[in-house]
């Protein structure tokens, strides 16, 4: 299961998460210093050369996302080299290896699922800026730290029967299982050209008629009485059986959050005033259980392992020296 998931996250893409794989190289014609020193984690030098490389990368990056969400700045570009060293050290520390045989089943694995020859991989790569040798560094870098999440983090993770059941439970409508609901209403016109006194007094006959419903009243002859739907009105304010999405935004809200048997508050909507009375509320099957179940444990094995990773990486984080002398 493990080695499953470690091949199937080998990318052809640089991954964000993976260190800068050429080292800065100090120019002899000049006696200025080409970088400084950003900050030091257990001893261990970041540069700013290797900020402004990371910020670059972080810009190129949030090219690629919704304007509101493009955020990159030189203290974000820090903060992932930091975390990125910390788990470099921590590689080291357990003596993580990954061979040249296991980067060499990477590759092909990679190409398989690609379904690219070694010439079109070439290509691929060199339309990157990279080359193969580079890119066998990047893909070992990248096992040993899923071998560490798989050693640190994903060996401690477990996703129960019970747990993927709920899930399914509350996100039926995910898997084609909408919701569906049988309701009937009162319906009170509003003139939106109306006098404020015309207003007035539909919204008190709309109360009157709601005291009524919630004191136990018929509610099927307060909809003949009253409702000024007459299609519903002669049917006890029948609205049929329907998806919220089907009806009005304000009825299908309603419904979503009432109980059956239930008598709502007066809903306003741009029509009118309503009131609102579900009759039943239903579940359409949709995809069953068993066939989705792998894919909801899954994504919950991964949500789990995110939300562990980030806590561990700020474990690591509070149990290091770190020193930031500059963004």
């Amino acid at each position: 299961m493990a080695a499953h998931r470690e091949s199937n996250m080998v990318k052809i893409i640089t991954a964000c998460s993976m260190l800068a794989l050429l080292a800065v190289t100090p120019s002899f014609a000049t006696t200025k210093p080409i970088s400084s020193i950003a900050a030091i984690v257990n001893d261990e030098v970041i540069t700013t050369a290797d900020v402004d490389k990371e910020y670059t990368q972080l810009q190129k990056e949030a090219e690629k996302l919704p304007v509101p969400e493009r955020t990159a700045t030189r203290s974000t570009a820090l903060n992932r080299l930091v975390d990125r060293k910390l788990v470099e050290q921590k590689i080291r520390e357990l003596d993580i290896k990954v061979s040249d045989e296991d980067v060499r089943l990477a590759i092909e694995d990679v190409k398989k699922q690609n379904n690219l020859t070694q010439e079109a991989l070439e290509q691929a790569l060199a339309g990157q800026g990279l080359t193969v040798l580079q890119y066998k560094v990047q893909l070992k870098e990248q096992l040993e730290r899923m071998r560490l999440m798989s050693q640190e983090v994903r060996s401690k993770i477990q996703v129960g029967e019970r747990e993927i059941s709920e899930y399914y439970e509350a996100h039926r409508a995910d898997y084609g299982g909408s919701e569906t609901f049988h309701a009937r209403h009162i319906f009170f016109k509003l003139d939106p050209n109306g006098s404020a006194e015309q207003t007035a007094k539909t919204r008190k006959l709309a109360e009157e008629v709601l005291a009524k419903a919630r004191s136990g009243e018929n509610f099927v002859d307060l909809a003949k009485k009253y409702s000024q739907d007459p299609a519903a009105a002669k049917n006890g304010g029948d609205l049929g059986t329907f998806k919220k999405s089907d009806m009005l935004a304000e009825i299908g809200n309603t419904v979503a959050a009432m109980k059956p048997g239930e008598v709502s508050s007066l809903v306003a909507s741009p029509a009118g005033l309503h009131i609102i009375k579900l009759e039943e509320k239903s579940q359409e099957k949709g995809r069953p259980f068993t066939e989705v179940k792998e894919s909801i444990e899954e994504q919950l094995y991964r949500k789990k392992s995110e939300d562990r990773f980030n806590q561990w990486v700020k474990d690591l984080r509070n149990a290091a020296s770190i020193d930031i002398k500059q963004p």
